[in-house]
């Protein structure tokens, strides 16, 4: 028992943007906050997916208010023409979601060169709220909500090897840009309250949740054997996509989320309803989030003026 999705407040009039909407977490966390009265935009890097997603969509919340923009979180040059797009046609931006990512994924390279892992779930992310940023000040109460993962206890940043290029260990790599997630959160939240912004900054996991994100990485490689394992360890531990996107969706609506909070199942942090999650002490590291924050303007070009310490 605890908070579901039946206690999302009415979002009549509000718009959100949902990245990684086609499936898993992100289609969950589309499909409800359109069944509440939403304009939800799905930014999804398959429109063939996108467009499926939306029927789905439809057929479970008759009369949705959706948009498909296509949107790869792997090509800066496809974060900005997709925030170029959105903030031409729109007016408001009440809640962005970063939802979308990758785990554990062989050494592979983003478009523009960034080590995946990192360059996906930290730097695009990264760079498309630094593109919304205009509409989300200008939006009152608007919140910005990045999934996380327990899992980024599994590693600190190393701010001298953003890249994992000194050696590349595919769940290391993970943990880092997780941690860069909450990093990221951190350091906005404390730029915002700087600049006096009523734009609420939080972070979410989904503890295990059954998505196709643990059968990505393995078959990519081919391995038939390790996905019909994962397959099974969802099957047997996780809990569904329905319930993994609880934490997310309660830090987007729910009524006194504070800066900075970090959400997730409540039992172990592994399953159940949203209640306030341990996070490791490294990520609420000032300097830390700064470092990173440095960087991350220089190597996505995307400079956050409106919140410059």
């Amino acid at each position: 028992m605890g908070w579901t999705a039946y206690d999302i407040p009415d979002q009549s009039g509000r718009t959100a943007v949902v990245t990684g909407a086609n499936s898993g977490l992100g289609l969950v966390t589309a499909r409800e906050l359109a069944r509440r009265g939403a304009r939800v935009v799905l930014a999804c890097r398959s429109t063939e997916r996108g467009e499926a997603a939306v029927e789905l969509i439809r057929g479970a919340v008759p009369g949705a208010e959706l948009e498909l923009r296509a949107l790869d979180l792997g090509s800066l040059e496809s974060v900005r023409e997709f925030a170029a797009g959105f903030v031409r046609e729109h007016q408001r931006l009440d809640l962005l979601v970063n939802n979308a990512g990758v785990m554990a994924l062989p050494h592979v390279l983003t478009k523009d060169g960034f080590e995946s892992q990192f360059g996906v779930n930290h730097l695009g992310h990264f760079a498309l709220t630094g593109r919304l940023l205009p509409l989300l000040l200008d939006t009152p109460a608007a919140r910005v909500i990045t999934v996380s993962s327990g899992l980024h206890v599994l590693s600190n940043i190393d701010i001298a090897d953003l890249n994992s290029e000194r050696g590349y260990r595919r769940w290391i790599a993970y943990g880092r840009s997780k941690t860069a997630n909450l990093l990221f959160t951190h350091e906005l939240a404390r730029r915002l309250a700087a600049a006096g912004s009523d734009v609420v900054a939080a972070a979410a996991h989904p503890g295990y949740a059954s998505t196709n994100l643990q059968t990505a990485g393995v078959r990519m490689e081919g391995r038939k054997a390790a996905e019909r394992f994962a397959l099974l360890g969802n099957r047997i531990f996780a809990q569904p996509a329905e319930d993994g996107a609880l934490p997310a969706l309660f830090a987007a609506t729910s009524s006194g989320v504070t800066p900075d909070s970090f959400t997730g199942p409540r039992v172990l942090q592994w399953r159940g309803a949203p209640a306030r999650s341990w996070r490791a002490p490294w990520t609420l590291n000032d300097t830390a989030g700064e470092r990173l924050w440095t960087a991350s303007e220089e190597l996505t070009g995307v400079h956050y003026g409106a919140l410059s310490l």
